[in-house]
C-alpha cells in the first residue's frame, strides 16, 4: 500500500508542473508558482525521507507480503505520514481549485481584451476614413431630383379650408339623453339567498379561511343590505379587520369609525373603538390614537374583560399618557 501511495505522489509531482506552465503568466502569477514549485521541492524531500525511514525500519516478507513490526517504531510512523498524505492531498485540491479560479479570471480579461481592441481597431479606421475620403465622397455625390426645401402640398382633403359656417351648432343636452339607454349591470350577489343570519356566517367564513378580498366584498354586501340587523356592527367590525391584516390601515380606520359611530350598541363597539384606536397610532396620529384607547373603559364599562385587559396592553406599548 505504500508503495502505491508513493507512486501516486510521483504522478501528482510530475503533474502540477505541466499543469501550471502550459500558459503565458504574468509576473505575480509567475512568483505564485515559484511558491508552489518551493512547496513541491520540500515535499519531495519528505518522500525520500519516508522512503528510508520505511526501508530501513520494516522487514517484508516474501511468503506473505506482510510487514512486521519492530518495537511499535513502524506503526507510529506510518500513521504519521499518512496523516501528512492526507494533508497534501488537501493541498493538492486547494491548489487545483485556485488554478481554475484563475483559469477563469484570465479567459475572462482576454475576451474583455480582445473585445476591447476590436472596438478600438473599428473606430480608429472609422477615423481614418473619415479624415480621407470625407470631401471626396461630397464631391462625388449625385443631386437627386427634386428640392430640399418644403413645399405646400394644399389642404387635406378631409377638411374644408374655404366657405366655412359663421356658427357652429351644438348638440343640445335633451338630444343627448337619449343617447344612454342600456342600463348599467348589475354585478351578481356574493350572499346566499338564505336567513340574515347565514349571511353573517357566509361572510365572516371567508375570513377564516384568509380570502380577505373575497371577505370585504360579502361584509360590505351584508351591510348594505342588513342595516338594521344586530349583526350589521359585528360586520362593520370585520368589515374594517379586512383591510387592518391587509395593511390597509387608512381605509381600517374609515370602516371602525362608521361602526363605532354607526353602532354604538353593538356588541363589537368596543372592538371598533379599540382598534380605531390602534390604527391611528398606526397611522401617525398617537395623541388622538391614545384618548380613544384611554377612554374605552370609561365609555364601556361593561366591555368584556380580554378587551379591557387589550387595551391596557396597548396603552403601555404605544406609551400613552394616562
Amino acid at each position: 500500500m505504500m508503495f502505491k501511495i508513493i507512486k501516486f505522489l510521483n504522478v501528482g509531482l510530475i503533474i502540477i508542473p505541466i499543469i501550471f506552465f502550459s500558459k503565458a503568466l504574468t509576473e505575480e502569477e509567475e512568483i505564485y508558482l515559484k511558491s508552489i514549485s518551493d512547496q513541491i521541492q520540500v515535499i519531495t524531500k519528505d518522500l525520500k525521507t519516508l522512503e528510508k525511514a520505511v526501508y530501513q525500519k520494516s522487514d517484508i516478507s516474501s511468503a506473505t507480503g506482510s510487514i512486521k513490526k519492530s518495537d511499535g517504531l513502524n506503526e507510529d510512523i506510518l500513521t504519521k505520514h499518512l496523516l501528512k498524505l492526507n494533508e497534501i492531498e488537501d493541498q493538492f485540491r486547494e491548489l487545483t481549485n485556485k488554478y481554475e479560479e484563475v483559469n477563469f479570471k484570465l479567459d475572462k480579461l482576454s475576451s474583455r481584451l480582445t473585445k476591447i481592441q476590436s472596438d478600438n481597431q473599428l473606430r480608429f479606421s472609422d477615423l481614418e476614413a473619415g479624415d480621407t475620403t470625407s470631401f471626396t465622397k461630397k464631391e462625388n455625390q449625385k443631386t437627386l431630383p427634386g428640392t430640399s426645401k418644403p413645399q405646400d402640398f394644399g389642404a387635406s382633403p378631409g377638411y374644408q379650408m374655404s366657405n366655412l359656417p359663421k356658427e357652429q351648432s351644438i348638440t343640445s343636452v335633451e338630444s343627448a339623453q337619449t343617447v344612454i339607454t342600456e342600463q348599467p349591470e348589475k354585478k351578481e350577489s356574493l350572499l346566499p339567498d338564505k336567513p340574515a343570519r347565514e349571511q353573517y356566517e357566509f361572510a365572516v367564513s371567508f375570513m377564516k379561511i384568509g380570502d380577505y378580498e373575497t371577505a370585504e366584498f360579502a361584509l360590505k354586501e351584508f351591510i348594505e343590505k342588513n342595516k338594521e340587523h344586530d349583526l350589521a356592527g359585528s360586520a362593520q367590525y370585520w368589515y374594517g379587520e379586512t383591510f387592518r391584516i391587509r395593511q390597509l390601515y387608512s381605509d381600517a380606520a374609515t370602516a371602525y369609525l362608521d361602526g363605532y359611530q354607526n353602532y354604538p350598541k353593538s356588541k363589537k363597539a368596543p372592538d371598533n373603538l379599540l382598534k380605531l384606536g390602534i390604527t391611528m397610532v398606526q397611522l401617525g396620529e398617537k395623541d388622538q390614537g391614545c384618548k380613544m384607547i384611554s377612554g374605552l373603559k370609561k365609555e364601556y364599562p361593561k366591555a368584556s374583560k380580554s378587551v379591557l385587559q387589550k387595551a391596557q396592553y396597548e396603552q403601555k406599548k404605544f406609551k400613552c399618557k394616562s
